[in-house]
């Protein structure tokens, strides 16, 4: 084993200098900033105070009632036969913003001992908006707001792996229909509506009875470009997302529990062209705008993995990464906290979260907190406490 790990390692070495030192353009090997835009970019936004306490953490977590938002083959394995939690996320307060919120209604019905569905609702108001014209002349409120609907079916293989499949219903309306300047005429504007799929497996393992571990990868938001008029040419990808993570459980005593994750995140999206002086740097695209903007869903979720102008070492830093420790006391109290990373040039956001949890009878309330790390890593989450309640009606009934 350790000389096929020393080969492995020397293979990725070899291939990363060859991909940095022979294809990477010399004005790209500084760390040039090149961020992957998306439209509707709440998809990704944690909707929960669980993972959001856990450096949103979530593709192999414990089965929870947020599974359709981190990885839907948990559902097969959540406890329980009924349940349903809502959360609700204040947005940028930490600039005193107070109308602009996240809310999110979440629920699932076990249909046998091996299948599940269940069914989710995230809604993003962005307040009310003064609208203006060119020449500065009001044109009205708008009351621009997104949402996500979808159902989720999970099933087991087995008695540790198990498959989810959704489906999911999107609209964002930022401009409530009105005509918008392009700086060369006026536009009309439409929400932009598509269709998307959802498609994860997990596993988890028990250790000598005491101990747990669980794998999970997610695939989400694969669909159709959102348009917000009819011209074809403005379209924005989904944020379609790859995340693949692991857990480790260990059950102290009957009183103690403590949790170790990790998850490793990639945008399906393909990186834009790069400016670097006068010089555009692309591996694929001679022009921004005709040949960016025409690539198809499914090459550009195939091409995200090989196509940035920086080459091989570009693609490192367009993983983002997560880690999270969570404690438990009987099963009653829980306390979390977790750190998020992102490289400076595919956004820069760094974060720690701390978070805690109190189960009662059917209930149970989730808190989140998010602080910032660097001075230069703004979010709209920043210090916001953020809360989740869920209930457990199965659990109502056996009492």
């Amino acid at each position: 084993m350790k000389r096929i790990a020393t080969l492995l390692a020397g293979i990725l070495l070899i291939g990363f200098a060859c991909n940095t030192n022979a294809q990477t353009p010399a004005a790209l090997t500084g760390q040039t900033r090149n961020y992957i835009s998306t439209g509707m970019p709440i998809l990704l936004i944690a909707p929960d105070a669980t993972a959001g306490a856990l450096g949103d953490v979530g593709v192999a977590t414990t089965p929870d009632i947020y599974s359709a938002h981190w990885n839907n083959a948990k559902f097969a394995f959540i406890e329980g036969d009924l349940g349903f939690s809502t959360t609700y996320t204040p947005w940028l307060r930490n600039l005193g913003v107070g109308d602009m919120n996240l809310l999110y209604l979440g629920g699932y019905k076990r249909i046998n001992t091996r299948s599940t569905i269940a069914a989710s609702l995230t809604y993003f108001s962005l307040g009310e908006i003064q609208s203006t014209n060119t020449e500065g002349n009001s044109t009205g409120l708008l009351n621009p707001n997104e949402f996500a609907a979808d159902v989720t079916y999970a099933m087991k293989l087995n008695d540790e792996l198990s498959i989810g499949a959704s489906g999911r219903f999107i609209q964002s309306d930022l401009t409530n229909g009105q005509d918008i300047s392009d700086g060369s005429g006026y536009v009309t504007t439409k929400p932009g509506r598509s269709l998307a799929a959802d498609l994860g497996i997990y596993w988890q393992h028990p250790i000598d009875g005491a101990q747990e571990i669980a794998l999970g990868a997610f695939v989400s938001n694969m669909g159709a470009k959102l348009s917000y008029s009819d011209d074809d040419s403005r379209q924005e990808f989904l944020p379609a997302n790859l995340r693949v993570g692991a857990r480790y459980t260990n059950e102290l005593d009957e009183s103690n529990k403590i949790s170790l994750m990790v998850d490793i995140n990639k945008l399906l999206v393909p990186t834009p062209p790069v400016t670097v002086g006068d010089s555009t740097y692309s591996n694929y695209y001679s022009n921004l705008k005709e040949d960016y903007n025409s690539t198809g869903v499914m090459r550009g979720i195939i091409q995200s993995f090989y196509d940035a102008p920086g080459g091989f070492s570009e693609e490192l830093r367009e993983l983002q990464i997560s880690v999270g420790a969570e404690y438990w006391y009987k099963n009653t109290l829980a306390a979390r906290a977790g750190y998020f990373y992102e490289n400076d040039t595919k956004g820069g956001r760094k974060y720690a979260t701390v978070g805690f949890a109190l189960k009662y009878n059917v209930m149970q309330f989730d808190f989140a907190y998010l602080i910032p790390t660097t001075a230069f890593s703004s979010n709209p989450l920043s210090n916001t406490i953020r809360i989740s309640l869920t209930f457990n009606l199965t659990k109502s009934k056996k009492s």
